[in-house]
Formats: C-alpha cells, structure tokens, sequence
C-alpha cells in the first residue's frame, strides 16, 4: 500500500509513543486527587541517583503510608507519586525506560535497585562488612555506628547475626575486645547470639 504523506509529514516527530514506563491501575475513586503538600513532602528527598537507593525506598514508603484514601490502593498512590521523587540521574533514568513496561510497585523497586544498586556495590559493600576493623583511635561506640551503617547500606548483605557480631567483636582492638568480654560476664564468643545484641 503506498503512503501518501509528503516527505514533511513523513520527517515529523511521531506524535504517539510518549506514554510513561509506569502503568498505574486505573483508579475509578470519587473525588481522588493528590494534594500538593503529598507532592511537596515526597519532592523533599528527591533521589539524584548518588545517594542510598534503600533509604530513598524507606522513606518514600513512610511518606506514602501517611495517605490514605478508601477507594484507592496504597500501591497505586505509590506508583503515582514515585516519579515525583526523583531528579537528575534517576529522572532521566525512568525517562529512558521503555513506556508501559513498570506493571506493579515490586517491578518498580527491583528495577530501581538494579539501576542504583548493582551487584558490584554488593560486592564491595560485602567486602568492607567482611573485612571491617577498627580505626586507631577510634572508639568501641563509634566503630559499632560504622560497623551499623556498612549493615544498613548493605540490607541484603546475607550475613547472619553470628557472622556480624564475630566479625565486629574480631574487628575490634585488644581493650575493646577485654571491655566488651568484661561487660558480658566472660567471654563475649561465649554468649549466645541473642545475648550479644
């Protein structure tokens, strides 16, 4: 079949295909709106794609928890609201994402993390829990708030609580070590894994 359109009008930018990678169920609710201080509060931590992809989850849930409404999933709002929480690197990362292919808010997360969480920084997170030790003059409470962060960094890091606890207690110098086996009557490696929390 021939085209009959001009060279022009064969030249011009399409005029479809500019629909968003995230498809929001449809919402048949009265009188549904998101406010703009809902807006405002979510565009207060916007996430650029250098900081804590967790964190940003964490609080983006918080603040989604805070509404409600009876006609409306928690995960539609969610799903509404998550591109008003990015900037920057992360913008132009869902932008680029092919339109209608984000279907559920897992989708959602396990895509996000994969972009700004490789399982390289897995890795190397991994590796500075594993191989952690204690700063010179650096205190028992300040290297467990560090021994904390690397954790939290890292929330899928696998290690089990005896492993964490063995590698801090290990990771510790000489004084801290004879401190922390004083405060829990004997030797800390003695105690069970629920005592040493």
């Amino acid at each position: 079949m021939a085209d009959n359109r001009t060279m022009a009008q064969m030249l011009q930018a399409p005029v479809e295909g500019y629909e968003d990678a995230i498809v929001v169920p449809p919402i048949n609710a009265n009188n549904f709106e998101l406010k703009q201080p809902l807006i405002n509060l979510v565009q207060s931590n916007k996430f650029t794609g250098r900081q804590d992809p967790h964190n940003h989850l964490r609080f983006f849930n918080k603040v989604t928890l805070t509404f409600r409404h009876p006609e409306v999933s928690n995960t539609s709002i969610k799903l509404l609201l998550f591109p008003f929480s990015l900037d920057g690197e992360a913008r132009d990362w869902l932008d680029k994402e092919p339109p209608r292919s984000i279907l559920t808010w897992d989708d959602l997360v396990s895509k996000f993390i994969s972009q700004f969480f490789p399982p390289s920084k897995t890795t190397y997170l991994r590796n500075k829990i594993t191989n952690f030790f204690q700063e010179p003059n650096e205190t028992f409470n300040e290297a467990w708030e560090r021994f904390k962060g690397l954790i939290r960094q890292c929330p899928h890091h696998g290690f089990s609580e005896l492993h964490q606890l063995d590698t801090f207690y290990n990771s510790l110098n000489s004084n801290d070590q004879d401190a922390l086996d004083s405060a829990a009557g004997g030797n800390f490696l003695d105690k069970m894994p629920q005592e040493g929390c």
